[in-house]
């Protein structure tokens, strides 16, 4: 993609220097070209993304990607929960791009009016029980989340995976009273690896993630409770056009290839 552009850009080149030319000689002035206007600078600078906690491992391949790309550009990011992180955007916080874990977080910065633009679906994700190595306790359902004794992490509801949880478990028809509710998604996973507690309802990306650290469970629940993951250029970037070829690159094959890699589905 990034050759067709360059290619793009020569053209433009060529066809503006040789229109000045032409006014110049028919002018008969000795007066030097005006500069084209129609080229365009090389991508640079930083890019500050928003996103949600479960696609830390995926953006963080795809920002080192995009920097070896795009020589003189940075790519930072913010993870955490998506409510947190619309509720910063809202406040001002600077950002370029809003990748979030839902549509209804991302709604929190589109009815501010603080997104650019229409945002798009690029991945959806799925929950999954992580059980602790071996899943010693043999958890093989949702059902099993409700056993006395079990401690078990939800997500709070505010965020997506929290959210998601909880339709879940109506789908189900039951009533799971966490040890406690925490505030994204890589914080409920966290409680089992350091087994403080038995299980926690995830995305099957952050399972697949932890490696040997946890185990996943499948449940067929979460086939109700599939989220869809948005990304938008914000209104208040700094730099608009390294921000949208970056949104370009998540949005592409090697965009898809990285994420599906992590074990989220297409949109």
């Amino acid at each position: 993609m990034t050759s067709s552009v360059h290619r793009a850009r020569r053209r433009l080149r060529v066809a503006g220097g040789a229109v000045a030319a032409l006014l110049a000689l028919s002018a008969c002035s000795s007066a030097d070209p005006a500069p084209d206007k129609g080229s365009s600078s090389e991508l640079s600078g930083t890019v500050t993304v928003f996103a949600a906690a479960s696609l830390q491992e995926s953006f963080e391949k795809l920002g080192a990607a995009f920097e070896k790309q795009h020589p003189g550009t940075e790519v930072t990011f913010s993870f955490g929960g998506s409510d947190s992180l619309a509720a910063g955007i809202n406040s001002g916080a600077p950002a370029d791009v809003f990748a979030a874990a839902s549509p209804a977080t991302m709604a929190l910065v589109t009815d501010r009016k603080a997104a650019a633009g229409t945002p798009a679906v690029f991945v959806r994700n799925r929950l999954q029980i992580a059980t602790l190595p071996g899943n010693p306790d043999r958890i093989t359902s949702l059902k099993d989340l409700a056993e006395p004794g079990l401690k078990v992490v939800l997500c709070d509801e505010a965020v997506p995976c929290g959210a998601a949880a909880r339709k879940a478990l109506k789908a189900a028809g039951l009533r799971v009273t966490p040890v406690s509710y925490e505030q994204d998604v890589k914080s409920a996973l966290t409680k089992v690896e350091l087994k403080e507690a038995d299980a926690a309802v995830v995305y099957r990306t952050d399972v697949r993630a932890a490696g040997d650290k946890v185990d996943g469970v499948d449940f067929p629940e979460s086939a109700d409770a599939v989220n869809d993951y948005p990304i938008a250029l914000l209104e208040q970037a700094r730099n608009p056009e390294t921000a949208k070829a970056f949104i370009a690159l998540v949005r592409s094959a090697e965009g898809r290839k990285v994420l599906s890699g992590a074990g989220f589905l297409k949109p």
